[in-house]
């Protein structure tokens, strides 16, 4: 194995290429099967070919989705098990992926059947979300200590990335699905996955490699936290929990199973913010379903599900417009600090489900609304998410201790595993509790969108007062190589 190139401290190192043209195709394959889930599942699996009602098939369709949704962000803690004491990141992205590959495959073949749905989302969940935690710490390894500076700007591009692919995916899949049917409209996002397991490959030969936690003797936190919690009876008097696992482990061990504990506890409030963001690919692709689509040309018309790609499209043009805003705003004595975007997002978050529900009253109303009208809340929510989400990634990498990133980075995207079941539970809850008149959704219904923005309101004040209560750990980066 070759060693990376030295670079200098103001330049990004040159492996970085391989890892966001990875993230960029990557990002294209998911979101473009996510892009045509809603109509797919409610209209042309349940609708169709079951006979299930309109307003049942809405709320089918939102559940199957979001627990798609949910096993992605649920499969990074098995990913970053694998990457952290078995195979380190490099070759748990590169094998995982080709699980994914094969995923897309089924979802592809299996077109027309609710087999090959469940199958092909099972193994694509389980093929991205194995690979998600890995990817942004590896990204971040390839930085030296000196490079450290560069990591706001490292993670604003992997994000610009991400929103890169998935833009055009919500774009061409939709249109595809329109021009050639479903087995293609999958079938693209199969060959755009392994197109970016072969750029992956490519920087084989210039990345820096961690290596496992297994081969540096670490102990990780679930060993390091259950020893300290069964062993509490052996306390001497003024000691704390972990002081008794300091009889067995070393200081930096204890150290760093002691610092997840209160990272967990900034990450916890987050998960509201994911049940409302993702719902861009159910409730707000089926609210759009009702609303006058635009005609573009004979072939191409922006409609419900082009509307998604209104997020990515922003993403693009606020990330950038943040990297420049941020220091600047510093320099006035004002300190954006990661705490601090993420709490303002929160409050954006909840205001655009306000804006939702007014758009959803007069689309019941039976007013021939223009899709175009969903820009405002897709406004609100994406500068929200650009506050919130790329904010994360830097908070889950900076505040990690060295040894576990990955599993710190797989807890934060353990939030959004939440939000999305918190989904299903409260479409279940509501349709039980307050049922809709016949032939309507719980999920697509303005009551249901005002109590997502009331939930968010009241979370927001919690992560305040959680945030106000953190103190920041210095940045660890080590730059060992395999």
């Amino acid at each position: 194995m070759s060693q990376p190139t030295t670079v200098a401290a103001g330049r990004f190192p040159r492996q970085i290429k391989y890892i966001i043209g990875n993230e960029a195709a990557e990002r294209f394959s998911y979101y473009g099967v996510r892009s045509i889930l809603s109509l797919y599942i409610s209209k042309e699996l349940l609708q169709t070919l079951q006979g299930v009602p309109a307003g049942e098939a809405k709320d089918r369709a939102t559940e199957i989705i979001h627990l798609f949704i949910f096993a992605n962000y649920f499969t990074p803690l098995l990913g970053a098990w694998l990457s952290d004491k078995f195979l380190g990141r490099y070759y748990t992205i590169f094998y995982v992926s080709l699980v994914y590959c094969i995923g897309n495959a089924m979802l592809a073949l299996g077109v027309g059947s609710m087999w090959g749905l469940y199958v092909g989302l099972g193994l694509v969940a389980l093929g991205s979300g194995g690979i998600k935690p890995c990817v942004s710490a590896f990204c971040g390894d390839q930085f030296k200590p000196e490079q450290s500076g560069l990591l706001q700007k490292a993670y604003g591009l992997f994000y610009w990335a991400i929103n890169f692919g998935s833009f055009f995916s919500f774009l061409v899949i939709p249109w595809v699905k329109d021009q050639a049917g479903y087995r293609w409209a999958f079938g693209v996002p199969g060959v755009l996955m392994l197109i970016a397991t072969l750029i992956f490959w490519l920087g084989r030969k210039h990345y820096i490699r961690m290596p496992p936690s297994r081969q540096t003797k670490t102990a990780g936190y679930f060993k390091v936290t259950w020893y300290a919690l069964t062993n509490l009876g052996r306390r001497r008097p003024g000691q704390s929990m972990w002081d008794v696992a300091r009889d067995r482990f070393t200081e930096r061990e204890v150290d760093a199973a002691r610092s997840v504990g209160p990272i967990l506890m900034v990450f916890a409030p987050i998960s509201i913010f994911w049940a409302l963001f993702d719902q861009t690919s159910s409730t707000w692709v089926m609210q759009g379903s009702k609303m006058v689509p635009v005609a573009l040309t004979k072939t191409l018309a922006i409609g419900a599900e082009q509307m998604q790609s209104m997020n990515p499209l922003m993403v693009m043009m606020l990330v950038p417009l943040a990297l420049w805003a941020y220091p600047r705003i510093d320099k006035l004595g004002i300190r954006v600090s990661p705490l601090r975007r993420m709490g303002v997002g929160m409050l954006l978050a909840g205001f655009s489900y306000i804006v939702v529900g007014l758009i959803q009253t007069r689309v019941d109303a039976g007013v021939q609304l223009c899709v175009l009208w969903q820009t405002i809340p897709y406004f609100v929510l994406t500068t929200a998410e650009v506050l919130i989400s790329t904010t994360g990634l830097e908070f889950a990498f900076t505040q990690a201790a060295a040894e576990m990133k990955s599993t710190i980075m797989s807890f934060w995207l353990l939030t959004v595993a939440v939000g999305n079941l918190f989904v299903p539970l409260i479409t279940k809850l509501k349709a039980t509790l307050l049922p809709a008149a016949s032939g309507e959704s719980a999920a697509v219904n303005p009551s249901t969108f005002y109590l997502y923005a009331g939930l968010t309101f009241i979370v927001a004040i919690v992560f305040v007062i959680i945030s106000t209560q953190y103190k920041e750990r210095k940045l660890e980066m080590t730059s060992t190589t395999t």
